[in-house]
């Protein structure tokens, strides 16, 4: 995440510190610290918040996204794209070194039980950048998940702000910025394949039918020029000869700058195809060992190697099929294996194909949604302010995306959002259930809506600027999926149970086929043999270790929950318990165990 105009980067030699600086720019408030004048009240609060500030303005999209500023100075990020340059890495790399240096200074002295877990949590995130460091070409620019051609066009349908007239001139900044990207990344990855990174054939594949389907209709049909047209609509005081000039505007950037930046992208796929391979993990790689080990630690924020969570894996699939065994006898279901008899579940509760049966489950969703929120209440004394809708993912992503969740705008101007795709033409309807647990209530909902709503925590923790790894927000989600096993959520109901328990193993699944595919060398085949879909093993291969944060960060709840319970005994209370790791907010699970091991202490 990286901006476009030039952020201030700290250089710090001896006793002297300079401050290379934009032209004309102050002293960054953060710096203020590593300069030779520090006052005496300076306090690590107050210097968080002024370096989080500049932390965002290394990228304007996660400025956009997060909606960090307001005013001038957002409507100005709102239009810039990050550049993809070696330098702008670069800066964000020194930025990390300064503030980890500052950082040091203020944990060598007395802090409050809450500034211990900033700093502890805003450690954490400026070491993992550095960490990464070595191994950040070991990842495909343009994959088919988090690719910039998928990035883009999600910013552009869905969050690139369009609420007022002066909105529409962002838009129009970015797209004709969208080339000039393009090129960038498209050296960086010739870079890399120079040195040997290159991702496996099918992923590449699956990116490069992005791009097709992309380029496929002309330019006043485009999704960028839809999705223009579509919101502009909703701007109040927009007039229709302003929208049809801006629309005629992003036909004109789109056909000269946009298309032809997706076709150098097709190009160069189709150049470097010839030189990929089948070979799946990040062991294909230089240093792969080093890559996968590093991205482990960055998911599940714990230091467990690659057998360790391996072993993990195979134990919690032994028991959680034990537990699906049960039910399926209870239902007459003896015979055969575990995933033979739930591929024999799903088959029979397949919807007819016609009509179209996906705005029904739509409905189904919402429904869902709804009496999960009505059911929370018996468990939390919180709950987010902020609404959830559930959506369809869009074409364009539909067929290769897994349900996901974005956060609502802090302004009000975006609810939360559980997106869901429905490809078709088979549907886990057994799984509807815990999936709106997962995305939306009690799941990442409230686990990522009130952090966001927490006065009390500082900005920069409220909008997860350094965020505490996946593993604390996806094994909230896991462990809301186990709450509602764990108190009948699914009584009188069987199959949405299997659903739900069949969802815990595939969390277990993925144990093993994460670390299988990258430290075993399991090949795609054998990972789609063990029981995983082959559009989520690609997941994996595009997005190493991720898919190992949701068991270990839920296994590491339910340990945290056990320990208080033994500290606590009478005094525990399992509504407060989710209060507390719900207000907590995003935090590497160590940060996390600290908190809960105070509050049992106290409470």
């Amino acid at each position: 995440m990286h901006p476009t105009n030039h952020p201030p980067a700290l250089f710090c030699t001896g006793r002297r510190r300079t401050l290379a600086l934009a032209a004309g720019a102050a002293l960054a408030p953060w710096a203020v610290g590593c300069a030779q004048t520090t006052t005496a009240d300076a306090t690590l609060d107050t210097w968080a918040e002024a370096f989080s500030a500049d932390w965002v303005r290394l990228s304007p999209e996660y400025a956009t996204y997060t909606q960090y500023f307001g005013g001038a100075e957002q409507a100005a990020l709102d239009g810039q794209l990050t550049p993809q340059t070696p330098e702008q890495r670069e800066r964000r790399r020194e930025t990390a070194r300064a503030g980890l240096a500052r950082l040091a200074e203020f944990m060598a002295g007395p802090l409050s039980p809450e500034q211990h877990a900033n700093a502890d949590t805003l450690r954490w995130g400026l070491q993992r950048v550095l960490a990464d460091t070595p191994f950040e070409d070991h990842g495909f620019a343009f994959n088919q998940f988090g690719g910039l051609q998928v990035r883009w066009v999600s910013l552009f349908s869905e969050v690139q702000p369009l609420r007022t007239p002066a909105d529409v001139g962002g838009y129009l900044s970015r797209l004709a910025q969208i080339g000039l990207r393009v090129d960038e990344a498209i050296a960086r990855t010739r870079g890399a394949a120079a040195r040997g990174l290159l991702p496996p054939r099918f992923i590449l594949e699956r990116a490069r039918t992005q791009v097709q389907d992309f380029l496929a209709p002309p330019a006043p049909q485009n999704l960028l020029v839809a999705a223009l047209e579509r919101r502009s609509a909703l701007i109040e005081g927009f007039s229709p000869t302003e929208r049809t000039k801006a629309v005629a505007e992003a036909v004109r950037l789109v056909d000269q700058r946009v298309r032809p930046a997706w076709q150098r992208i097709l190009d160069l796929m189709n150049e470097l195809h010839p030189r990929t391979t089948a070979d799946a993990g990040l062991w294909r790689l230089p240093d792969g060992a080093g890559a996968y080990a590093q991205a482990l630690a960055s998911a599940t924020t714990t230091t467990l190697t690659a057998d360790e969570i391996h072993a993990i894996g195979l134990r919690e699939v032994a028991r959680i099929e034990g537990e699906m065994d049960s039910v399926l006898k209870s239902l007459g279901r003896g015979t055969g294996s575990v995933q033979q008899r739930m591929e024999a579940l799903r088959a029979e509760l397949q919807p007819p194909p016609e009509p179209d049966p996906r705005p029904a489950l739509i409905e189904r969703f919402k429904a869902m949604v709804a009496d999960n929120q009505r059911r929370s209440q018996a468990l939390f004394n919180i709950q987010p302010k902020a609404p959830v809708e559930v959506r369809r993912e869009p074409a364009l992503t539909e067929k290769t995306a897994a349900a996901h969740y974005s956060t609502p705008a802090p302004d009000g101007s975006r609810p939360g959002v559980f997106w869901a795709p429905l490809p078709g033409p088979v549907f886990n309807i057994p799984a509807m259930r815990s999936l709106a647990v997962h995305e939306a209530v009690p799941g990442h909902h409230f686990q990522l809506t009130i952090q966001q709503e927490q006065t009390d925590l500082p900005r920069w923790r409220q909008r997860r600027i350094f965020s505490g790894g996946s593993a604390h927000s996806e094994g909230w989600a896991l462990y809301a999926e186990r709450l509602a096993i764990d108190n009948g959520w699914y009584e009188g109901d069987p199959q949405q149970l299997l659903g739900a328990l069949d969802s815990q193993l595939f969390r277990a699944r993925r144990l093993v086929v994460d670390t299988g595919l990258h430290a075993k060398r399991w090949t795609r085949e054998q990972a789609i043999a063990y029981g995983i879909s082959a559009q989520e093993v690609e997941r994996y291969v595009a997005n190493p270790g991720q898919a190992c944060a949701y068991m270990i960060g839920m296994l590491r709840l339910l340990d945290l929950r056990a320990q208080a319970q033994r500290a606590m005994g009478n005094r525990f209370n399992a509504k407060t318990f989710h209060d507390l790791v719900l207000k907590t907010g995003s935090v590497p699970l160590d940060v996390l165990g600290n908190v809960v091991t105070r509050w049992s202490a106290v409470a």
